[in-house]
């Protein structure tokens, strides 16, 4: 992405902010980066950087302090599952012993999201300033920001940002002349879908095959080298030291009730404006289509994946009346998941966009888990079969068989991030994939 197409992204992200319900909010992650080189630490510190950090230490804030505030805010993790942090932030036992961990996941794999690499690329030290003020909560003094193996640059660009904060002395021992002291290191990824799950991020950190870990016991208690260890997303942590210099009441104010805050969503597929927009959490899809420039080509809008590809896709009319805020979603039958919104426009067939979701599953399943390993490419098989023409009636019971069988049968949830679509897909349009099977070839070739 060039600078001036990074100002036009952050100038449509400035577009929504007095229209969210009268009220003005400005934007917390994307905030004053009006050029490539706002990720100097420098330039983050003119815009207010590190002052959050600088406040828990300077006036005395404790863990427990930090905590409540996180908690006030409603965030909720951003990464996908949309977990409390603050509460996860409190299953940290601080009195252990022993060593303990903080991880950063930056492993963005999920087909259609690409915030986070933009956060790493553009406001690197918002993101070592929030895991600083999470390890300071928990007591933790070391952590890991595990990032993509396919975004070298990225890599790059957040080493050359660590080696700013150590000297800077916002990284290291005895911080600002404080006891808190944090080390924090970056780690390339080798990227493999499978390796934005935790407890696979963890695997492959201790340079492990990348494979789910069984839970119980959860990464609080036996996570990184079997210590305890806190893992969140780029964006929750990048989230933090506006909570911290601004309350976490009035980042819960920003959006909705449960739902706080303002929200990356990465909108992509046919709209004429695809990038990432930081807006109000409870935004309309409608508010946010608009923003994005439309459907492409004045055309209709068809489905849309709300929160990347391994969420169920809901059809135009229940989006247009949808806001984007985890509750509001789940209610219209889908997830806000990693907030990358998929659209597509009547022109797209259906049966030919789960053949692709299927076979990126059937491809990135680790293969440790029979119902995966064996279920997702029996999945992708069929749905090529009715694609090409060769599908037969009892496919599409088969389909949503297969799929229920491999629901909550693994130990991660690859399983059901594979079979979600194809129930999904089938459940708003079976008559695509019945036209297939009949005619031997699209409907939309025929309707558009």
């Amino acid at each position: 992405m060039g600078a001036n197409d990074f100002r036009s992204e952050l100038a449509r992200v400035r577009a929504i902010e007095t229209c969210f319900h009268g009220r003005h909010i400005e934007p917390q992650i994307y905030a004053g980066l009006d050029s490539p080189e706002g990720w100097h630490l420098e330039n983050y510190v003119e815009r207010g950087g590190y002052q959050a950090l600088r406040k828990i230490l300077e006036t005395g804030m404790t863990p427990d302090d930090v905590i409540a505030e996180v908690k006030a805010s409603g965030l909720r993790g951003r990464g996908g599952a949309g977990f409390p942090t603050g509460l996860k932030w409190s299953f940290m036992p601080r009195q252990f012993p022993g060593q303990k961990y903080l991880v950063c996941n930056s492993d963005e794999g999920e087909p259609g999201t690409f915030k986070d690499r933009d956060i790493l690329r553009y406001n690197p030290h918002i993101v070592i300033e929030g895991m600083a003020i999470a390890a300071y909560a928990m007591g933790i003094s070391v952590g890991y920001n595990y990032i993509h193996g396919e975004i070298w640059d990225t890599y790059t660009r957040f080493e050359a940002a660590l080696e700013e904060a150590r000297a800077a002395g916002w990284l290291g021992e005895r911080i600002l002349g404080s006891e808190f002291s944090f080390q924090l290191h970056a780690f390339h990824g080798y990227g493999a879908y499978i390796c934005g799950e935790e407890t696979a991020l963890l695997e492959s950190i201790e340079g492990k095959k990348g494979q789910p870990r069984f839970k119980p016991p959860f990464p609080a208690s036996f996570g990184l080298y079997g210590k305890p260890t806190t893992i969140n997303n780029t964006e929750t942590f990048a989230a933090v030291p506006w909570i911290i210099r601004n309350g976490g009441q009035k980042y819960l104010e920003c959006g909705k009730p449960n739902n706080g805050g303002t929200k990356i969503f990465s909108i992509s597929g046919d709209v004429e404006l695809p990038g990432n927009y930081e807006i109000p959490m409870g935004t309309p899809f409608a508010k946010l289509l608009e923003l994005a420039g439309g459907v492409r080509g004045g055309r209709r809008l068809k489905m849309v994946i709300p929160g990347g590809s391994s969420m169920p896709v809901l059809p135009a009319d229940i989006m247009m009346e949808t806001d984007m805020d985890y509750d509001s979603i789940a209610k219209a039958g889908s997830m806000l998941g990693s907030g990358a919104v998929i659209v597509m426009d009547e022109t797209r067939c259906a049966v030919r966009c789960l053949e692709n979701l299927s076979h990126f599953y059937m491809e990135e399943s680790c293969g440790q888990c029979t119902p995966c390993r064996e279920g997702t490419g029996w999945l992708w098989r069929i749905v090529h079969r009715i694609e090409t023409g060769k599908g037969t009636p009892a496919d599409l019971d088969e389909l949503d068989r297969i799929a229920q069988n491999i629901m909550g049968r693994t130990i991660c949830a690859l399983g059901d991030a594979a079979a979600m679509p194809v129930r999904a897909f089938l459940k708003h349009y079976r008559d695509e994939f019945a036209y297939h099977v009949e005619h031997k070839h699209c409907l939309v070739t025929d309707d558009v």
